[in-house]
């Protein structure tokens, strides 16, 4: 049973002085000081991941960031961007969704709309709603297809004249630089991962609409093949080397597990920062506290470490807001 002094706890709780608040830095200064449960978390998170982002660039330092593609579909997507375009990250791991809105938002738009809309009606006129937010038909599959299969079939092209086992190799890291080495759009999350080849891991590669025109171009070219094994040995190279290991992981899933799993063969995460809306109760590994980690030796026991809890759309901007605006 832990001890306790009286003397451990002597920070004040303090109110706000909204007159000293001239930007969101001091705004979560104020946070820190005034207590009321999650401020003071945002504000840890915040002072984490400024440290993480000063520690980018420095020799066997590894940041590593994870995140569902939900948020590619909104204008969060900016904060993502910001992180590969100014190289604070090292590798990302997310789901295939983000290749679908990435690429669909690069040629057409998505729409705001609102969660109370009519699914039935909606879907007669081809709109998908994903969340409060619009998405056409024209500016999804429509558009991904057109634009993706002749691509895969540029990239095979490629490959074959390069050798004699073109697949060898190719995994989702490969495929989203030959993605992005295609579009000229500085707006695209893909565009600078592939300008600074920063990796991006998919482990679920087929759950999206990306999946989808790779198993159409697999009916016309049976030995097309994406190796996902080579991602994992990027994933194990980055684990091995890294002197030191931080992340930054945004809701849970596949995602978030596979940068804690890869962590485990170092000894665990140096830092970890989540953010999530889960709940403990239901044992899912989004609702999982960090320190539940530790117990598998995916966190290190020293390890600062801080969960969240909030929705990602509306904490990452303001973590942007502090930390990013030049």
């Amino acid at each position: 049973m832990a001890g306790y002094d009286p003397r451990d706890f002597e920070d004040p709780v303090l109110d706000y002085d909204f007159n000293k608040i001239q930007n969101t830095s001091d705004l979560i200064d104020q946070m820190s000081v005034a207590g009321g449960f999650t401020a003071t978390k945002l504000a840890k998170a915040r002072d984490m991941l400024s440290k993480m982002f000063e520690e980018a660039g420095d020799e066997g330092v590894v940041n590593w960031i994870s995140f569902p593609a939900a948020l590619c579909a909104t204008g969060t997507r900016g904060f993502f961007l910001e992180l590969v375009k100014r190289r604070l990250v090292d590798v990302i791991v997310t789901t295939c969704g983000t290749l679908d809105h990435d690429l669909a938002r690069t040629y057409r738009q998505y729409f705001h709309g609102d969660f109370e809309l009519d699914d039935i009606a909606l879907g007669q006129q081809g709109l998908n709603r994903l969340g409060n937010v619009i998405v056409p038909n024209e500016c999804y599959g429509e558009i991904l297809e057109a634009k993706v299969l002749p691509w895969l079939s540029e990239i095979e092209e490629e490959r074959r004249v390069s050798s004699d086992s073109p697949w060898n190799g190719f995994g989702t890291v490969e495929l989203c630089w030959a993605l992005g080495d295609r579009i000229e759009d500085e707006g695209s999350l893909l565009y600078w991962a592939a300008k600074h080849r920063i990796p991006i891991v998919i482990p679920g590669i087929t759950d999206g609409s990306i999946g989808a025109q790779l198993f159409m171009h697999r009916q016309r070219s049976p030995s097309f093949m994406i190796d996902v094994l080579a991602d994992e040995e990027i994933c194990s190279d980055l684990s091995w080397t890294s002197k030191k290991a931080n992340a930054l992981m945004v809701g849970g899933g596949i995602s978030k597990h596979h940068v804690i799993w890869w962590n485990q063969y170092r000894g665990g995460l140096d830092s970890a920062i989540g953010i999530s809306t889960a709940p403990e109760y239901d044992g899912s590994l989004s609702g999982a506290r960090l320190r539940e980690a530790i117990s598998w030796g995916k966190i290190r026991p020293e390890a600062p470490h801080i969960l969240v809890e909030g929705e990602a759309s509306m904490i990452l901007p303001i973590l942007g807001a502090a930390l990013l605006r030049q």
